[in-house]
Order: structure tokens, then sequence, then C-alpha cells
């Protein structure tokens, strides 16, 4: 239920969404006589559609956009230390495309696919040990092709050895990635624990992990805005691009909200 209602907020969210049905409230959708409310009518119009074009033309900013991406991505800093050795990893999944992946046959990786690299770049230079792939698959359907299969599969392939691997296929959201590794960290006596995702997501992961009790470090990947400033036109204009970053930050912003309402998340001390 969670997964759904998450899938449904991801709508509800867009300032996409928010634009259109402004400008669909803008429509005259039938002829009207004259009169006072005939004229009030058509200032509401006016204001609803002069609304969504705002919503639109603010959300498809470039330089709003990279201000709020960097805001999200800056409101918490790594902890990795590059002279220790952790016991584990852990890998937040968010990485598979799984319909392209069981379509081509192939792996089919997002933008958040440097989680991956690093996570491989930590065990290949020995600052971690063993590594926890968490995520599962959005249905039975594609449980061959989840995030913990694909991505411990593909760890494998670029020489990590099997037994370094642990996959976590039940997590379907933040709060369950942290619970469900905080028991495999117990059972296998894990003391030294780092966990990898990107930027953008790092603030929602860390309080998670705060929330079940279980202290980590943290490393921050998959970096994307630029620092806030005013770099030309180009920048103000609108762009697709921009639309669906603005989207992402509005997303990921009251993820954190709700999780900390719900008790999921807790300020990292």
């Amino acid at each position: 239920m969670f997964y759904l209602l998450s899938k449904l907020l991801d709508v509800l969210l867009s300032p996409l969404v928010w634009g259109l049905v402004l400008l669909a409230v803008a429509v005259p959708w039938r002829v009207r006589g004259h009169g006072r409310a005939t004229r009030r009518g058509r200032r509401r119009r006016r204001l609803s559609g002069a609304a969504g074009l705002a919503v639109l033309l603010v959300a498809s900013s470039p330089t709003i956009a990279n201000a709020l991406l960097w805001r999200l991505e800056h409101s918490t800093t790594s902890s990795f230390r590059k002279d220790e050795t952790y016991d584990v990893v852990i890998l937040l999944g968010g990485v598979v495309e799984e319909i392209p992946t069981k379509t081509s046959g192939m792996p089919s990786y997002n933008e958040n696919v440097e989680r991956l690299i690093v996570t491989h770049r930590l065990l290949r230079d020995g600052n971690a040990r063993f590594a926890i792939v968490s995520g599962a698959a959005f249905s039975a359907e594609f449980a061959a092709y989840g995030e913990s299969v694909v991505l411990a599969r593909q760890l494998e392939d670029w020489g990590i050895a099997k037994p370094r691997i642990i996959a976590e296929a039940k997590a379907l959201n933040t709060r369950e990635n942290a619970l469900y590794t905080k028991a495999i960290v117990r059972a296998r006596g894990f003391e030294r624990v780092l966990v990898v995702t990107s930027a953008f997501h790092m603030p929602r992961a860390a309080e998670c992990f705060v929330a079940v009790g279980m202290p980590v470090d943290t490393l921050a990947v998959d970096y994307r805005a630029e620092p806030p400033g005013f770099n030309g036109l180009t920048k103000i204009l609108p762009r697709a691009h921009a639309l669906a970053m603005t989207s992402a930050v509005i997303r990921e912003m009251f993820g954190r909200f709700v999780y900390r309402v719900q008790g999921y998340g807790r300020p990292v001390p």
C-alpha cells in the first residue's frame, strides 16, 4: 500500500500536473451569457490560466531547478573515512530499469548508476569487505530483474567475488532498506557500516538509518547541481529537463517530510 501511495504522490506532486489542471480550469468549456457572474467567471479563468503558466515557467527554469537541487544535495554531509576499511557497504537500489532489462535481456540503468560504480570501487580498492545490495522488484513478475539481483550480478561480473556480495531482495522503499539491511548487519556481526546513495537521496536515507537505530557512515555520490547563480539567459528559458528536476526535488522533500511525520526518519545528530 505504501508503495502504491508513493507512486500516486509522484503524480499529485508534479508541477506539470498542477500547471495542466490550472490551464484546464482556464478553458471556457461551455458558452455562457452576459452578466456579472460571467465576468467573474472570465476573471477566474484568466487568473487560473496565468497561474498555470507561472507554475510551468517557474518549475521549468533551469536556474530555479538547479538552486533547489543544490540545496537538497548539500543539506547533508558525507562522513565517509578514506582510511577506514568498512565491514560492509550498503548500496541502496533505485538504479535498475526493470522493464527494459527484462525486454532487452541486458541490464538497463538510470541516472543513479553512480551508486553502483562507487560501490564497486570501494570493494575493489579494499575500502569495504562486503556489500549489501538492497532493493526488491516492484512485482513478482520481475523478481529476476529486481535491483538486488541485477546489481549483485553486475558487481560479480566486474570481478567482485560472489561471497562478498549479499543480496537483500525485500525492500521496496528507503525505510525498508534500513530495516532489512539492519537485520543482515546484526546477523553477520558487522560493525563498521557505510551507506552509499545519490546526494539528493542521502538526507532521507541517513534519517531512516537513525530511526532504526543503526549507526552508519555515509557517502553521497551522483551530485548533479551546479553552484547556484545566474549563468546567462539559457539558464532562465524553460527546459523539459529542468521541469523533471524540480519535480524530483519536490517529491524527495515531501517524502522526507512524510517519513519524519510517520517516524520512519529522524534528524541526524
